[in-house]
């Protein structure tokens, strides 16, 4: 067995700008990374942080310079990132860096990570009209045969909290689900844990699933809360059914050859619990972490950890949160810091992200970017410009495991 590792660390939403197709998105100028360095360098995110964004461990490992391969229009301000110990110094590259674009036509969750994964999406995903009603009379029919109810409340497109505080009271009286949906191809269903009961909206979701994903829309999401409507909060147990890869992924790749796979937050949901080993939840970015620390001492020779940040997005992404954002951003920094000493010898880690969700574009979604693509452990030098599927291709033979995918390998 080879004493080499892999850790696939996906910062979900962090692009860096620049995606060639960008415009055809509607995201023409959407710039993740740059644009909240912008607000920091600006002032303009002191919310429980302040001054220039500060990413010294991913800065050290290129992030600059992947942010201006991306999108070298772009006017990127200075970070406040040198390395510890290194004030007034030039900055020291540790690490491989490049930038990734994506060709699946789509900008959400499963595009990106089974792109990374080594599988390009090869059909159009199914989108829901914006308009009221959004949905389909048969898909609300069927709804409400699943959950034995008269009716639904929502049917547009919605972000999450927005529509909780909506129709909330309504909820909570009639019992019927708030069901929503995005610019992604997803079906999203909102319920109280203690009133509609967590098992009730999973089971809900779990028996819808096949009905949406034989009409190429990605995932049904159960997004339950908890508390009363002029106090209640998202709970963590949202749960993704996404539909399955069309082939195998990296993840397949790995355990066929007889290697040991670890999934770290909702990539299991992802991959619909393909080619996964075993799996790490956790109630917060935070708890992830820790799973991610400790599979660096537990995790087998041979084997590839992925992983999946996903507070990026869902907690300061959609809601437009510069400065939450800046300090997620921050906290992970920190927290690279600790994993990249951690690391030994044979060991690869590629940070990179999935989309882009530019907290100062309009509207609350996804936007398209081109991602970052950091590596640890292979040396320091300019990958340049590659594909989302390198990234899995690179993972395969770091691990001298069969590229099944289209990707060449970047190492």
């Amino acid at each position: 067995m080879t004493d080499t590792r892999a850790f696939l660390i996906v910062m979900d939403s962090v692009g860096c700008g620049g995606a060639p197709d960008a415009a055809d998105f509607g995201d023409e100028g959407a710039n993740t990374l740059g644009h909240i360095a912008a607000e920091c360098a600006a002032g303009c995110a002191e919310v429980g942080r302040t001054g220039p964004l500060r990413l010294p461990n991913l800065m050290q490992l290129g992030l600059g310079q992947a942010m201006t391969l991306a999108d070298p229009a772009a006017a990127l301000p200075q970070f406040d990132a040198l390395a510890p110990g290194a004030a007034g110094q030039p900055l020291r590259l540790a690490g491989r860096w490049g930038a990734a674009t994506e060709v699946s036509r789509g900008k959400d969750t499963p595009s990106g990570h089974w792109e990374l994964a080594g599988v390009p999406v090869p059909w159009d995903w199914s989108y829901f009209p914006d308009t009221i009603p959004a949905f389909p009379d048969d898909l609300v029919a069927e709804v409400c045969r699943l959950a034995n109810t008269d009716g639904i409340l929502g049917n547009c497109h919605a972000s999450g909290v927005p529509i909780i505080n909506a129709h909330c009271e309504e909820h909570l009286r009639t019992g019927w689900p708030i069901c929503y949906t995005s610019a992604d191809s997803v079906f999203q269903i909102a319920a109280h844990e203690e009133m509609f009961g967590l098992d009730r909206l999973l089971k809900l979701c779990a028996d819808l699933a096949p009905y949406l994903h034989a009409r190429k829309v990605g995932r049904v999401i159960a997004r339950p809360f908890t508390g009363t409507c002029d106090s209640f909060k998202r709970s963590p147990n949202r749960r993704d059914y996404a539909i399955a890869p069309p082939s195998p992924t990296l993840l397949d790749w790995v355990q066929d050859a007889g290697r040991a796979t670890h999934a770290v937050g909702k990539i299991g949901d992802i991959f619909s619990h393909r080619g996964i080993g075993t799996l790490h939840k956790g109630k917060s970015d935070s708890d992830l972490f820790e799973h991610l620390l400790a599979l660096q001492t537990s995790a087998e020779p041979g084997s590839l950890t992925f992983a999946n940040f996903v507070e990026f997005d869902s907690l300061y992404g959609h809601p437009r949160d510069v400065a939450g954002y800046a300090r997620a951003l921050e906290w992970f920094d920190a927290r690279a810091g600790a994993f990249l000493a951690a690391m030994r010898p044979g060991d690869l880690a590629i940070f990179t992200a999935d989309h882009g969700n530019d907290p100062t574009w309009r509207g609350t979604e996804h936007t398209r970017e081109r991602v970052p693509v950091l590596c640890a452990g292979v040396g320091a030098g300019e990958i340049g410009l590659c594909a989302f599927t390198d990234v899995a291709a690179s993972v395969a033979r770091h691990l001298s495991v069969t590229n099944q995918g289209p990707g060449a390998s970047f190492l």
